[in-house]
């Protein structure tokens, strides 16, 4: 059963609260909406390049980083406009899961570059199994364990400095470099994920959120499609 308390602008389910004004959510909303919109035409034009030149195997890779970006920056959107109720509770867990998605959806055009790499093609299958598991954590504990789940998206994320060496033979300077630029982007976003007195930070972190997308997409353009 979902219990509700309120009091003043604060809404609260099962220890979650949700204490944004309406100008909170319009800022949220329009980071949102930009980078939806983004999203779409960028991943369309990523597709139409990579059936045109990439191999068959890089257009999967594609194709699983584009649905990955487009599905969790949607259901973002979604979830962070939707009013407080059962509705809003249960599309957290559809949010906090597709973090774990776009995650792994991101490292798979890196990784599938060095797919005949064992250790590259292991770490790829370790990634999912790790996005696999974050998702099964939200699902089976939904409200629970939040912090801990920072820690996996940034352990997860950061667990590609592993991979560093043995990507450098497949990847560019650039696209190294806009994938660590990238990562910089979404840990520094954190601060203020959980900096949850300011105001606006719910907005800010989206910003983050998609400035880093844009940035990895980037990362993910040259890598697939310029095939460096």
């Amino acid at each position: 059963m979902v219990l509700y308390h309120c009091r003043l602008d604060i809404v609260e389910i099962k220890g979650v609260k949700w204490n944004y004004d309406r100008y909170e959510v319009i800022a949220d909303g329009v980071v949102h909406g930009i980078g939806v919109v983004f999203a779409l035409i960028g991943v369309t034009a990523l597709i139409f390049y990579a059936t045109v030149w990439a191999s068959s195997g890089q257009l999967a890779a594609a194709w699983v980083y584009g649905v990955g970006l487009v599905l969790s920056l949607g259901i973002s959107f979604a979830y962070n406009i939707w009013p407080v109720s059962t509705v809003k509770w249960h599309l957290r867990r559809f949010d906090h899961s597709a973090i774990f998605i776009l995650i792994a959806a991101t490292y798979t055009p890196f990784l599938q570059r060095g797919i005949d790499d064992p250790f590259l093609a292991a770490m790829l299958v370790g990634i999912w199994v790790m996005a696999a598991a974050g998702v099964a954590l939200k699902f089976l504990f939904p409200g629970r364990y939040d912090r801990l789940a920072i820690l996996i998206y940034l352990a997860m994320g950061w667990s590609g400095v592993f991979a560093a060496g043995p990507l450098t033979t497949h990847l560019s300077t650039a696209t190294l470099a806009l994938i660590v630029v990238g990562g910089v982007l979404y840990s520094v976003g954190v601060i203020f994920h959980v900096w949850e007195k300011l105001r606006f930070q719910n907005a800010i972190w989206h910003g983050f959120v998609v400035a880093a997308a844009a940035v990895h997409y980037s990362a993910v353009l040259t890598s697939v499609v310029a095939g460096v």
